[in-house]
């Protein structure tokens, strides 16, 4: 069965992509993209980057 895939905002793709490209870990965006999973009770996502954990807001503020 197939995970339902996280929703995100316009603002969140741009800094998921701004990301992947000063360094992409040896992965394609997609794969990056993928690894990226909703915070709990927040509008944001987290993603694994360079062996951190970044918090992306809806308007595409980042931080770890």
């Amino acid at each position: 069965m197939r995970e339902t895939a996280t929703k995100i905002t316009k603002n969140q793709q741009v800094a998921l992509l701004r990301k992947w490209k000063q360094s992409n870990q040896g992965m394609t965006y997609l794969q990056f993209r993928r690894g990226a999973m909703p915070m709990f009770l927040d509008p944001a996502i987290v993603v694994k980057w360079c062996d951190i954990y970044l918090a992306i807001e809806p308007d595409g503020y980042t931080h770890s």
